[in-house]
């Protein structure tokens, strides 16, 4: 931890000369308090600083559940207090009338570093994330109202005007067989990867019914039935021997890690080619809808919570356990006038989920983080309750022209929701009335503080904090802690901590080579407002070179030929050959990233 003390004493530093104030007594604090806490109170302690600094700036004051641990002089924790006494008057603990914005940012950045650290929870902690798991999951069949409410009949009407055209055309689409499917590059409960995922023939009765297994797992007919000839066809699941997904944790902070489920490869295959029907289909610039809901461009949520910070006109909310808590009523429910992509969706479904300490149970969400169309279908489920919420306190049916006047007020993407504020209340009732739940301590609308996502913002003005993935590197072996570091030093540059700049550079030349490049090129340097490095010219290309270390990652082997490699290739999106040639031999993530010295071009 002494690597992350000195880190962090750069932050401060850097904060101090921002501010002008002083941080010796605050550097003090956290060097006594990692010997005391350990690595804890880095990771876990001080962001709640910061968050006890975002809930104040939204009630306008700090009060007395806030920074608790801290002891206070006059109304405001003595840690920290150069930085938040230029935010709120030290005796009354009142917002300013005009708080100082970079306080603001830096004690954020302080804070959080290395809220984010991707290092391993105890085991209690990561035991307890899947308690809290089924918790979640039994606690769906209390939450629902009965069929015949009319607030359910609301949620359907509303549903139909949004989503009708787009889930009729999708509908006829299946039907008439145009859905293609994809493998993804990811991991797989059967464990499957790279390209032995085209050979799978596993199959069940129910995706049978949709999508026919002569032509989704076959290059051909031919093949299909050659296949069965043989003794080689696909191997049907009936619905009591399907194969659960498997839930497992992946790294989010070290107080609790994120619960994802792995999706089995057939039931993956599928799910991607539905996911991709919604997602062109929200995206169509002829479409409405892509003003409402985001699945690649965040960058439209983070302006419009940089407008709410300094407007007040738009709110920013949050769910907690947002996919675990999209029921199978909530989805049945928005597509019960679609019969074919009802059953489709239903189909590619994993109605199982093998748990750790828990065994296999049966699902009653749609489904966990993890399978393709969790993200499209929760956003649409989101988005449709919201204009419920807002239908109900205009006490007037919405409908498709009604819904275009909330355009650039009200957006999706995943769960970070935005509306207007004056229908804050009503959207907060509505999304728990269906059994969702907001975090309250990350949704703003009454101060300047808004965030969404990854964008934070007070005022109109950008204060997101640059985080620390990885520890800082010991040997040039660390090749994944070495890129990490060679990033946080880039962004921290970009965010004005100089001195911290100072302290990475001077640390990771000690490990590699690390010359000054621009930033799109492919070596890992030091990126700069000034010009880039050049060692030598090119003769052929005659363009600038630099010696530099270049990360790289060789895919595993994984040989496909016959008629299975015919089926990756019809299967192929554009018309572009492979992005690799040798993509029928080595195919999947790479098992490790390394990084390697040699000439690339400085810009």
């Amino acid at each position: 931890m002494k690597s992350h003390v000195a880190l962090l004493g750069r932050i401060l530093e850097d904060s101090g000369i921002r501010c002008r104030t002083s941080t010796t007594r605050d550097h003090k604090t956290i060097a006594r308090r990692v010997e005391n806490e350990g690595g804890s109170f880095l990771t876990l302690t001080l962001p709640t600083f910061a968050k006890d600094l975002e809930r104040a700036l939204e009630l306008g004051y700090v009060d007395s559940t806030l920074f608790v641990g801290y002891s206070k002089r006059g109304c405001l924790p003595v840690f920290l207090q150069g930085f938040t006494s230029l935010i709120f008057d030290r005796n009354s603990g009142v917002l300013l009338d005009d708080p100082h914005v970079d306080a603001i940012q830096c004690v954020r950045q302080v804070c959080y570093l290395f809220h984010k650290l991707e290092l391993p929870c105890s085991d209690e902690r990561v035991q307890r994330a899947f308690d809290d798991y089924i918790k979640c999951e039994q606690s769906i069949p209390d939450y629902y109202m009965p069929s015949n409410s009319l607030l359910l009949d609301d949620y359907r009407r509303v549903s139909n005007t949004l989503f009708g055209t787009l889930f009729s055309q999708i509908d006829r689409d299946i039907y008439e067989g145009e859905t293609v499917p994809k493998h993804g590059p990811g991991a797989t409960a059967d464990k499957v990867s790279g390209n032995a995922k085209y050979s799978v023939k596993l199959w069940t009765e129910m995706l049978e019914e949709v999508f026919p297994a002569m032509e989704f797992l076959y290059s051909s007919p031919r093949h299909f039935f050659n296949s069965v000839e043989d003794g080689t066809g696909p191997v049907w699941l009936d619905p009591g021997s399907e194969m659960p997904t498997r839930v497992i944790t992946v790294p989010k902070t070290l107080k609790a890690p994120r619960i994802i489920a792995i999706e089995p490869a057939h039931m993956q295959y599928v799910q991607q080619g539905i996911m991709e029907m919604f997602v062109k289909g929200i995206e169509d610039p002829d479409s409405f809808l892509n003003h409402f809901i985001g699945f690649s461009d965040q960058e439209t949520n983070r302006s419009m919570a940089c407008h709410g910070s300094e407007f007040l006109d738009l709110a920013t909310l949050d769910l907690s356990e947002a996919s675990d808590r999209v029921s199978i009523q909530h989805v049945e429910s928005l597509l019960r006038n679609h019969s074919w992509l009802l059953q489709g969706v239903f189909a590619c479904r994993s109605s199982k989920a093998e748990v750790p300490g828990h065994g296999i149970r049966t699902l009653s969400k749609y489904a966990s983080m993890g399978s393709a169309l969790t993200f499209p279908l929760e956003a649409m489920v989101f988005l449709t309750i919201i204009f419920v919420a807002i239908e109900s306190q205009l006490n007037t049916r919405l409908t498709e022209s009604s819904i275009k006047e909330f355009i650039g007020k009200v957006r999706v993407y995943g769960d970070d929701i935005i509306v207007p504020v004056e229908f804050v209340d009503s959207v907060i009732d509505y999304l728990e009335i269906f059994g969702l739940r907001v975090n309250r301590h990350k949704s703003f609308w009454t101060g300047r503080f808004r965030e969404s996502c990854g964008g934070e913002f007070y005022d109109g003005h950008d204060v997101t904090y640059v985080k620390a993935r990885r520890v800082l590197p010991e040997n040039r072996l660390q090749h994944q802690e070495i890129i990490s570091a060679v990033s946080l030093r880039n962004q921290l540059y970009f965010a004005g901590f100089w001195k911290t700049v100072s302290f990475l550079d001077d640390w990771i030349g000690k490990l590699i080579t690390f010359p000054t490049v621009a930033e799109t090129s492919p070596g890992l340097g030091r990126h700069t407002l000034l010009d880039y490095q050049v060692d030598k010219e090119c003769e052929k290309l005659q363009r600038p070179l630099v010696k530099a270390y270049v990360p790289f990652g060789l895919s595993p082997k994984s040989h496909l030929d016959d008629s299975d490699a015919l089926l990756k290739y019809f299967l192929k999106r554009g018309l572009e050959p492979f992005a690799e040639r040798n993509h029928l031999e080595r195919a999947g993530r790479p098992d490790a990233v390394n990084i390697k010295l040699r000439w690339v071009c400085s810009y």
